[in-house]
C-alpha cells in the first residue's frame, strides 16, 4: 500500500502524517508513507486544498485533517 500525505509542511499536514502512521500501525498493514510538498505534484492529483491523503493513487481526503477512525476505514478497504 502506498500512502501520500500532500501538503506544504504546515502543522495540519504534520498531524495528518502522524494520524496515518498511527492508523497503519494499528491496522497492521504494510504501507509506505510519503510526504509530498511539491505543489505541482500535489496539483497533479487534482488537489488544490491541503492537507490531503492519497492511498494507492486514490484521493481519500482534501482540505481537512481526517480522524483516525476515517484513516483506519480507508486502510481496511
Amino acid at each position: 500500500m502506498e500512502i501520500k500525505v500532500l501538503g506544504p509542511g504546515c502543522a495540519k499536514c504534520a498531524e495528518v502524517e502522524k494520524i496515518m502512521r498511527a492508523a497503519v500501525d494499528e491496522a497492521g498493514v504494510s504501507a509506505t508513507i510519503e510526504k509530498v510538498s511539491d505543489f505541482q505534484k500535489i496539483a497533479g492529483f487534482g488537489v488544490f486544498a491541503t492537507p490531503a491523503v492519497v492511498i494507492d493513487g486514490q484521493v481519500k481526503c482534501v482540505g481537512k485533517v481526517p480522524s483516525k477512525a476515517e484513516a483506519l476505514a480507508w486502510l481496511k478497504k
